[in-house]
């Protein structure tokens, strides 16, 4: 095994590790957590942590718009609720389904999607800075 292989495996064992843990954490807010910030707010921005967490186990290096395309994508999933696809599906008594697609457009939802994908943005950037800077040396 190369070195890069070994450093990309490396990765995605990180990104696997951290993608199970936000997602234990989501699912447990989910469940528990019934107040007017943190499952509402907290929880929409750490989904698409989870979402770009999940794509970096596939993908560990490049795509370096891949904040966006989580954006874009959570935010289609958000109109979709404004269409109220799960009724036109005929699955507003599927708990599961309803958790995972949602029922309710919010407008603020997009917003905390956008706020987390600037954080992955950061994150990204940071991450990038770090590798030059360790290349340089």
């Amino acid at each position: 095994m190369t070195l890069q292989n070994k450093e990309k495996r490396k990765q995605r064992i990180s990104y696997a590790i951290a993608f199970s843990t936000l997602f234990i954490i989501e699912i447990l807010i989910a469940i528990f957590v019934h107040d007017t910030f943190i499952r509402p707010y907290i929880g929409d921005v750490l989904v698409v942590v989870v979402l770009y967490m999940g794509v970096r186990i596939f993908i560990p290096n490049g795509c370096r718009l891949l904040a966006v395309y989580i954006f874009l994508f959570a935010t289609l999933v958000e109109y979709l609720q404004y269409f109220k696809l799960i009724q036109l599906l005929g699955m507003e008594n599927n708990t599961f389904l309803r958790v995972i697609i949602g029922s309710v457009f919010d407008e603020k939802d997009i917003l905390c999607y956008g706020v987390g994908c600037i954080l992955l943005g950061i994150y990204e950037w940071i991450k990038i800075s770090l590798g030059q800077k360790s290349r340089k040396e």
